[in-house]
């Protein structure tokens, strides 16, 4: 089996990751902050020490402004519903997934915010200036991508922040954190949303949302916190308050574990190898007959997220070919981003998306150009 579908899930996870679940859930268990016993606060411990982790690998600058939740949609629900008043502006891009897109388009019926989507580039890049002459005064978010899940182009998030003025920038990394180097003060990101269970590498069911020393999203969800239990009022606090309810602690101990291993290993490390595997898949796949594929072809300008077509032949049916006769997985679809399919000129039946991780090989892309080039072959011979 060869797995190609990390830009969904990661599989292999990081080393430590199954065990750090499963070894909190037979030695610990105990919920973080709601108790004062051992187990207790050996999960107190845990929280932080992976809050500091994370703040640590993404440059967020105070860890208690690192809130988890339980993937990246949620975190950018948070934000974009915390934040966003009646009369607002918000500037997006024309690659967003369905987990900026929803929402904002909720918003614009619920709440009468404006939405305005800047076009990109053929290959699914953005020219900065074409989203800046997008803000109004009225502009308080822009809100994009770090690198596309269809076509996988890493978006200028710099130069963006650069050109934005007063507004927020939300940028969301699901396919970037853990695989590029982010730095949030450096890049000046007010909110990035992030999973746990991409480039991560760890275990679904854990994300979250950091913010800047200077943003305050009010909380979505009340309820118990493990303090200030005699008031009915919620806490006003970071990280409490949005961290209502009893946390995901098995997923904050695999968190942790695939941090760790992240940070060991060293991103600029993991982005050089994931450069060489889009590369040769690149390469080869120009010279597959009935080929297309989407995104930038430079591969130091996209993510190893690698969408795309078999002239004559469904995407779905590409995939069970894939799967049934030579074991590679990989995904087909929208991938839940209509918007850049439609750019694409893949709507509404998709594409084909191959997404290797930091373990899979150059060995295991020469392996998927071979089954392509014989699957080309029968159909044109």
């Amino acid at each position: 089996m060869l797995y190609l579908d990390n830009a969904a899930t990661s599989f292999p996870k990081a080393p430590g990751v199954a065990e750090a679940v499963a070894g909190f859930l037979s030695q610990v268990g105990a919920s973080a902050g709601r108790s004062s016993h051992r187990l207790a606060r050996e999960a107190d411990a845990l929280l932080w020490e992976t809050r500091t982790l994370v703040a640590r690998l993404l440059g967020a600058k105070d860890p208690a402004r690192v809130v988890f939740s339980l993937n990246v949609t949620q975190a950018l629900n948070m934000a974009l519903m915390g934040l966003l008043r009646e009369g607002d502006h918000v500037v997006t891009t024309a690659v967003e997934h369905n987990s900026v897109m929803r929402p904002l388009r909720h918003l614009e019926k619920s709440r009468g915010v404006k939405v305005t989507v800047a076009p990109c580039f053929a290959d699914g890049l953005l020219d900065p200036s074409d989203l800046l002459s997008c803000l109004l005064p009225s502009t308080r978010m822009i809100v994009m991508t770090h690198a596309s899940n269809v076509g996988g182009g890493i978006m200028p998030v710099e130069d963006v922040a650069k050109g934005k003025g007063e507004s927020l920038l939300l940028v969301d990394a699901a396919q970037t954190a853990g695989a590029l180097p982010i730095d949030m003060e450096e890049m000046g990101i007010d909110i990035l949303a992030f999973t746990g269970h991409k480039a991560l590498l760890g275990p679904p069911g854990i994300g979250g949302l950091c913010m800047g020393p200077h943003v305050d999203v009010p909380p979505l969800v009340f309820g118990g916190t493990g303090t200030s239990s005699e008031s009915y009022d919620h806490p006003a606090d970071y990280p409490l308050a949005l961290e209502a309810g009893t946390h995901n602690m098995a997923g904050v101990a695999g968190l942790r574990a695939s941090v760790l291993y992240i940070l060991a290993r060293g991103v600029e490390e993991i982005r050089r190898g994931e450069e060489e595997r889009a590369r040769c898949l690149l390469e080869g796949l120009e010279g597959i007959e009935g080929i297309t594929f989407y995104g930038p072809a430079n591969p130091a300008l996209r993510v190893p997220v690698i969408s795309l077509n078999l002239q004559g032949l469904h995407p779905d049916h590409l995939a069970t070919l894939l799967d049934e006769g030579y074991g590679i997985l990989g995904r087909s679809g929208l991938h839940c981003a209509p918007s850049a399919h439609r750019l694409f000129g893949t709507f509404p039946d998709g594409a084909l998306r191959l997404s290797p991780g930091p373990f899979q090989t150059l060995e295991d892309m020469e392996f998927t150009l071979k089954a392509l080039r014989e699957i080309s072959s029968q159909l044109t011979h």
